[in-house]
């Protein structure tokens, strides 16, 4: 393929968009790679640059776009409703709107419940904190340490990462409580059910120590920003257990976990189900395949708490409803939960077998189509170094991945939920080249 454009005054092109977007975009505003891309289209699990290049997509837009790039059903549900109308607000009625909210409140397992949309998981996070904190007339909320929950102020302020952190000002009073990291921390040594002992304990003292009504516990099933971390099976039943013989609701929030990405379950929190449903869900991401949408659930005496009138100028538009509706769709009928059990199972054990002799990569974790590889130095610290390497390792390649951690350390991994075992195969062995050349770097030896 040609590239889009060829190399003018100022050189190549990339590089001339590079120095517009620096030069109108705030300085804290994140790209990837040294040369960023300019990501011009896709289609299933791939992805082309401006120049032409194509590249397997094993990141999907930060865990968005979740069935493929260009899906046909998708694509035609936005045309076909911005032929008709692009806009109306949550003044008026919307079918699309209450069809997806309808198959949603079904999925959610909660009972009688309500949803609510938004444009971001952010903005749903932010709801959701409204509504908790309305709810239980209380400004303090617990967090997992190592979290992360949006870039608004109220999502911030319950932040448990400093890397994404800005500022310590914050409307609410925010806990923070152990056992969103299995493997560092106090209680790392333990087995998995004096973990979860330990960490209810944890909680349990916090709780003794507060003043007022806390008014809930806001928790990833598997931290996203923070390196696909997760607790052991059960950790959040055990709160689940604590919170609720206070009053204390819990929101989980599924913007990376949720439509059947683990593959084992729909919902992250199912795999801490033993005391029941949570609070509240919010959503984000995947199920817009790309186009805005996030919102959040919650039994109806939660959210109709609000005493005050409220609406959505661009939540649950017309058109991102359509699109959400369609891949929803072809999600559920083409089992898209158990294919990312299946392929991201062997993809997960395939990168444990190429990693095993690897001193530089401590760990390979996840679930489903959504896997960390922990990077560290030859003494174990985490190697930031070692993963922004590999990142761009990968692109040389032909291979798009993420990044995060507290130290910005693990890779992060989580492609579309349709990839195929092909595919699957194809991009862990671009990841072990890539890894060797890694390992060789960080062992002080010339790259392979």
């Amino acid at each position: 393929m040609t590239p889009a454009s060829g190399p003018g005054p100022g050189g190549p092109p990339a590089t001339r968009l590079h120095a517009r977007h620096r030069a109108v975009m705030p300085e804290w505003l994140a790209l990837y790679y040294r040369e960023p891309l300019e990501l011009t289209h896709g289609e299933g699990r791939h992805v082309w640059d401006a120049q032409g290049r194509r590249y397997l997509d094993f990141f999907g837009g930060i865990l968005t776009t979740m069935t493929a790039h260009a899906l046909p059903e998708v694509t035609k549900a936005v045309a076909e409703q911005a032929g008709r109308i692009l806009h109306t607000s949550t003044l008026y009625l919307d079918r699309h709107m209450v069809e997806l909210a309808e198959r949603i409140a079904a999925l959610s397992g909660i009972p009688d419940a309500r949803v609510f949309f938004t444009t971001s998981g952010t903005e749903a996070n932010d709801a959701a904190l409204l509504l908790a904190t309305s709810y239980r007339r209380s400004n303090q909320i617990l967090a997992m340490r190592n979290s992360y929950h949006g870039r608004s102020f109220s999502a911030v302020g319950i932040t448990g990462n400093s890397s994404w952190s800005p500022t310590s000002l914050s409307p609410l009073q925010t806990l923070y409580v152990h056992g969103g990291v299995r493997r560092a921390g106090p209680y790392a040594h333990l087995s998995d059910a004096d973990f979860t002992a330990a960490c209810v304990a944890d909680l349990t003292d916090m709780l003794g120590q507060t003043h007022g009504r806390v008014a809930a516990l806001i928790a990833e099933p598997i931290q996203g920003v923070g390196g696909f971390t997760a607790p052991p099976d059960g950790l959040y039943a055990a709160f689940r257990e604590v919170l609720a013989e206070r009053g204390i609701l819990w929101i989980t929030d599924e913007v990376q976990t949720g439509w059947g990405r683990t593959g084992d379950h729909f919902w992250g929190w199912q795999a801490h189900a033993e005391h029941g449903p949570p609070d509240l869900l919010t959503f984000a991401k995947g199920i817009g395949n790309g186009m805005s949408i996030g919102g959040v659930v919650a039994r109806a005496e939660v959210m109709n708490c609000l005493d005050a009138n409220s609406i959505s100028t661009f939540g649950g538009s017309p058109v991102t409803m359509a699109a959400g509706l369609a891949n929803l769709t072809h999600l559920l009928e083409h089992d898209l939960q158990g294919n990312a059990r299946r392929v991201g199972g062997l993809l997960i054990e395939r990168l444990r077998a190429i990693t095993a002799g690897f001193p530089a990569v401590r760990e390979v974790r996840g679930r489903g189509l959504m896997t960390g590889i922990e990077l560290v130095e030859h003494d174990g610290s985490p190697s930031p170094e070692g993963a922004s390497l590999a990142l761009e390792l990968a692109r040389e390649e032909g291979l798009l991945i993420g990044k995060g951690g507290r130290e910005g350390n693990v890779l992060r991994i989580a492609p579309p939920l349709s990839l195929t075992v092909a595919e699957a195969e194809e991009g862990a062995t671009t990841l072990e080249s890539v890894l060797r050349q890694v390992q060789f770097t960080l062992a002080g030896k010339e790259r392979p």
